[in-house]
């Protein structure tokens, strides 16, 4: 989307995960083939993360995921491997085929803190795999705002987190999955989740935290409460779709030193009908939706909105959407309600013709197929076609 419009410029980051998988769809057991900070690994040694550099568009941080995604599919085709782009895992047989990823020497820590979230949380559950999607504003524009980067950031932080199940609504793909996940007999199944990695028993913490979103300093000193108090391990695992982040280490202290630099959203699922697992409109659209969030009040995001928030999201991932409601409205018209709010706000934008493109698509899902619909459409019941990384 070309940009002309202040509000709409910024930077932007991709971080995939995939699985590698051998000829058979199994998952491969060679070690992290990769020395690079762009191809990195996740939880396990067979999750390659994928970890763009910095861009000035969604286009360009799709181009650089295309590039790396294409050096890499070259090189563990020598092994006899690809990448499995579903965010749902393939057949496996025990966790003994889900390595730790091999963290060694100054890095040792990373081990050991993967070691930590098997025993919390398991290994099977860190199987499942996404994208997240990062972005800023440019300096410019923050320093033109009546409120400083960091208010402008939390604010914008509470609204996303409060409307982030409209995102899971629109992007969830991964309705199907292999039992053995469930330790069942192996086979095609439709899962009650249209993205099990967002619903209840996806990727949360074991209790919903109560963060306090008045200021950056209280925002640590609430994260940094739970780490003390050994609910946490490290911020690191705190599991919200989310994030705000600082400049180059990712840590409390950093980011109460030197302020908020970006946004994290962690929800989305892997497209298995897209090449690279995300459609550019997706991310348009999400980018899209946390500027016209901006033009929202502010509220005080208490403990209740909190959960509130993470049950709603969790609700959006749910494939049966009959009895979901957001606040007192059927979920789709509370999306629909929101998308219309969207395209009266974008219609005086110099960028209004293409907007309406990517708002026409993502309401396509809402009165159309949904994206999981589609997936699950696509694929059939049949085992062999979910065998197939990246196939159409």
């Amino acid at each position: 989307m070309k940009i002309k419009s202040d509000i709409l410029k910024g930077y932007f980051g991709l971080e995939r995960e995939t699985l590698r998988v051998d000829g058979k769809g199994r998952l491969a057991l060679s070690p992290h083939p990769f020395r690079s900070k762009h191809l990195s690994r996740d939880f396990c040694e067979n999750q390659l993360e994928i970890i763009t550099p910095v861009c000035d568009s969604v286009k360009g941080a799709l181009q650089a995921l295309g590039k790396l995604d294409a050096y890499a599919r070259i090189r563990i085709a020598k092994d006899g491997e690809s990448l499995w782009l579903y965010s749902n895992p393939p057949y496996f047989e025990s966790e003994s085929e889900i390595p730790i990823a091999q963290y060694k020497g100054k890095l040792s820590f990373e081990y050991d803190y993967r070691a930590f979230l098997e025993k919390r949380y398991g290994k099977r559950i860190m199987l499942y795999s996404g994208i997240h999607f990062n972005f800023s504003f440019r300096k410019e524009f923050l320093k033109q705002q009546p409120e400083s980067s960091d208010e402008l950031y939390l604010r914008l932080f509470k609204q996303l987190s409060r409307t982030s199940w409209l995102l899971v609504l629109l992007t969830a793909a991964s309705p199907l999955y292999d039992r053995s996940f469930d330790k069942a007999k192996p086979g095609l199944a439709l899962n009650k989740y249209a993205s099990p990695r967002s619903g209840s028993k996806g990727y949360w913490n074991t209790f919903i935290p109560a963060l306090d979103y008045s200021s950056v300093e209280n925002y640590v000193k609430s994260v940094q409460a739970y780490v003390k108090s050994g609910a946490l391990y490290s911020a690191h695992e705190l599991y919200l779709p989310v994030r705000i982040k600082p400049r180059g280490d990712n840590s409390p202290e950093n980011l109460k030193k030197t302020g908020i630099d970006h946004i994290e959203l962690r929800m989305f699922d892997l497209d298995p009908l897209e090449k690279l697992g995300v459609a550019e409109k997706d991310l348009d659209f999400a980018h899209l939706l946390a500027v016209y969030l901006l033009s929202e009040k502010d509220f005080r995001f208490t403990k209740a909105l909190q959960a509130e928030a993470v049950k709603n999201h969790q609700n959006a991932a749910l494939y049966d959407l009959k009895n979901v409601r957001i606040g007192k409205k059927p979920i789709k018209e509370a999306a629909l309600g929101i998308i219309e709010k969207m395209e009266r706000y974008f219609s005086s934008f110099p960028e209004k013709e293409e907007i309406k493109k990517v708002i026409a698509y993502e309401k396509e899902k809402l009165v159309g197929l949904r994206l999981c619909e589609q997936v699950k459409e696509a694929i059939g019941s049949s085992l062999d076609n979910i065998r197939k990384p990246g196939g159409k």
